[in-house]
């Protein structure tokens, strides 16, 4: 068990999130087939809360040991970061509790008073109990990324899907099987899925936190005084004053993915008709949170690896590094996510069309997609703030961004629907992210991509209008010719592989990445832009 650097931490995180985001999606398409448009709802909304819960319960606080449990082993201090460990445990035992029976008794409310589907109920309670566990496991997860150990967090969270997804299906086909018609049913045994997944993440984690116990025992410690025992009193207050800010910013996104779903009907209903709005809704949650949910999961991965490694450089006084660090981190948010957000939103039609059941409610789909790129540096600036002991200000941005964000979907809701409130949810986005840029450049010397703005603004246009063109010319001569999923599949695999050669292209030739900067990347990435390397170093040579 090695520590991982940030560009091996970012690799490792990312590859489990996109297996689990590919898994989530995996069961969101039968569950597609299976469910009626009541029945998506009663799915989506028991998830998004139960993701929210989730997140108010265990965001902050992995997030807050991260930071303390890499500053203590930094300067020594390992017992006092072992103490913080165990204080975290108890929280999450606590506070999985909690959550869970909270949960199963607010259930009619939430179905009831906040819905207006009483038999979104059993959903809810479905998904509770898969909270109890799910605390602990982040709070040894938060350790492990202190200690710059990101496999285990990684495994246990594919595991964690593998068995979610799989016993999802299960139970929902079972249901379907013995009643088709049986929405309320068939949602339950959806969520309850989540149940299993639960316990098998837990069983990865025992497992990796049993052997570093194990190394840890073999190995001297350094520095530190074993006499020291922090209070309990004074850990708490520490992991709070912490966690609540990193709380209120690590919720942001679903939070608004949550306020969005919940907000749709409410809010559009008598403004449109009914049996349009419920479908809205169901689009929304169903096909265009999970295909938005895409290109986010390497920030995913930044945010959680970018965090101990600043951390600790901020600790130590060493702020060329905390900017050098900074600055790759959001290019490789920027340059990674911008490609799968093209491909994903212009060709949101096929690719929707190809996941799921039909392609309508596609323009949905490509809003919310294109907008994530301002989400994923929200996320970005908000973990490298974070690192620095700034978590307020980025908190101070979300939640300004929020309250802009539900003044506007009240205000464009009865307007445009569904369209008004994920607008809405964009310019919160943008909000966040821009002030988060400023408050990091009057702080720390990062630097994104300087001048070359212009030629990264071209790029995206040009593969944006070539993304287009293609994905009409292949459906224009394949519908009507072969099935639809056919043609879906094909549109998106020409997209797919002329963004793989024009985009990578374009970084180069216009100059947006640099030789100097590609040297500096893993070797993989330096071998896939070499012949566009090679293909710019003879276009300068003829003109010379």
């Amino acid at each position: 068990m090695k520590k991982d650097t940030l560009l091996k931490s970012t690799l490792i995180l990312a590859a489990a999130a996109l297996v689990a985001r590919a898994l989530g999606i995996f069961q969101r398409v039968p569950l597609d087939y299976l469910l009626h448009n009541e029945g998506n709802v009663y799915f989506n909304s028991a998830n998004n809360l139960y993701l929210l819960l989730l997140m108010v319960a265990t965001a902050g606080i992995p997030s807050a040991i991260s930071k303390m449990v890499s500053e203590r082993y930094a300067l020594g201090k390992i017992d006092e970061a072992q103490q913080v460990y165990r204080a975290a445990l108890l929280f999450g035992a606590i506070a999985g509790v909690i959550i869970t029976l909270g949960m199963i008794g607010l259930a009619p409310f939430i179905a009831n008073s906040i819905l207006d589907m009483p038999d979104a109920a059993a959903s809810v309670r479905a998904i509770a109990p898969s909270l109890l566990l799910f605390p602990v496991i982040a709070m040894i997860r938060g350790y492990f990324q202190g200690r710059q150990f990101m496999t285990a967090g990684a495994i246990s969270q594919i595991v964690e899907q593998f068995a979610r997804v799989i016993a999802a299906v299960a139970i929902a086909y079972a249901v379907y099987s013995a009643n088709p018609l049986n929405d309320k049913g068939i949602a339950s045994g959806a969520v309850l899925g989540s149940v299993f997944g639960s316990v098998a993440a837990f069983i990865v984690m025992l497992y990796y936190a049993r052997r570093l116990k194990g190394i840890d025992r073999t190995q001297p410690r350094q520095g530190g005084d074993p006499s020291r025992k922090l209070r309990l009193k004074a850990i708490y207050r520490e992991l709070f004053n912490l966690s609540i800010p990193i709380v209120m910013t690590s919720v942001t996104v679903q939070l608004l993915f949550t306020m969005d779903t919940y907000m749709v009907i409410p809010l559009s209903k008598g403004h449109f008709d009914y049996d349009k709005v419920v479908h809205w809704a169901a689009v929304l949650g169903m096909n265009a949170q999970s295909i938005a949910g895409i290109p986010v999961v390497l920030a995913i991965a930044l945010c959680q690896s970018i965090i101990p490694i600043i951390s600790s450089a901020h600790a130590t006084g060493d702020q060329e590094r905390v900017g050098k660090q900074a600055s790759m981190a959001v290019r490789i948010a920027l340059y990674s996510g911008m490609p799968v957000i093209l491909l994903l939103g212009v060709g949101a039609y096929s690719v929707n069309g190809l996941l799921f059941e039909s392609p309508v409610g596609s323009p949905i789909v490509a809003i919310l997609t294109l907008g994530t790129i301002f989400q994923i540096g929200m996320m970005v600036t908000n973990s490298i703030l974070l690192g620095i002991g700034q978590p307020k200000k980025a908190t101070m941005h979300a939640m300004t961004g929020i309250l802009i964000k539900v003044i506007l979907s009240f205000a464009l809701a009865p307007l445009f629907g569904v369209y008004g409130i994920v607008a809405a949810t964009t310019v919160c986005f943008v909000w966040a992210l821009t002030f988060n840029i400023l408050s990091l450049k009057k702080r720390t010397q990062i630097q994104i991509i300087g001048n070359r703005w212009t030629g990264f603004l071209l790029t995206t246009g040009i593969v944006a209008a070539v993304l287009a063109l293609l994905e009409w010319i292949v459906l224009a001569i394949l519908q009507g010719t072969v099935p639809d999923k056919i043609a879906f599949f094909f549109s998106c695999a020409v997209m797919g592989c002329a963004i793989a050669v024009l985009y990578p292209a374009l970084l180069v030739l216009l100059r947006v990445v640099t030789a100097e900067e590609i040297a500096g990347y893993p070797r993989p990435v330096r071998k896939l832009l070499s012949p566009f390397l090679k293909l710019l170093a003879a276009r300068q040579s003829s003109r010379a």
